[in-house]
């Protein structure tokens, strides 16, 4: 693969990730219409959270969002940033992997696929790999 290729592919998966972190995170505090929002706002967001962990007591639900949340941003922002690529889509595709198997476990298998959940971690991990120093 020639330079320049490497570099576009590199750029195309650090800007697909980091969008789709960031929407996900506009859209729990209602910056989307509603007609296009998967949560609408920050209950909704908490409620599903509380869905995809069922064994987490309801008490520390909100904890489990905020920090999922705040991970998002950190991963969104910093795959946009030169620092510490490989680290930083490590976690995003850790992030990804976790979600996508707790959809798949306390949801159903086709929710993380209709999502491309798999599909993202998987991309996050290659961007590690690429960017590996």
């Amino acid at each position: 693969m020639k330079i320049s290729e490497k570099k576009s592919v590199e750029w195309f998966l650090r800007v697909a990730l980091s969008i789709g972190f960031l929407s996900a995170v506009a859209d729990r505090f209602g910056f989307w219409p509603q007609a296009l929002s998967a949560w609408g706002n920050w209950d909704n967001f908490v409620a599903y959270t509380g869905k995809l962990n069922p064994w987490v007591p309801g008490l520390f639900i909100p904890f489990v969002s905020g920090i999922s949340t705040l991970l998002e941003i950190v991963f969104g922002v910093g795959l946009l940033t030169n620092f510490k690529t490989s680290l930083v889509a490590k976690g995003a595709g850790f992030l990804l992997l976790i979600f996508g198997l707790a959809m798949a476990l306390f949801q159903n298998v086709k929710a993380p696929l209709d999502y491309s959940v798999f599909a993202g971690s998987a991309a996050a991990f290659a961007l590690s790999i690429m960017t590996k120093k």
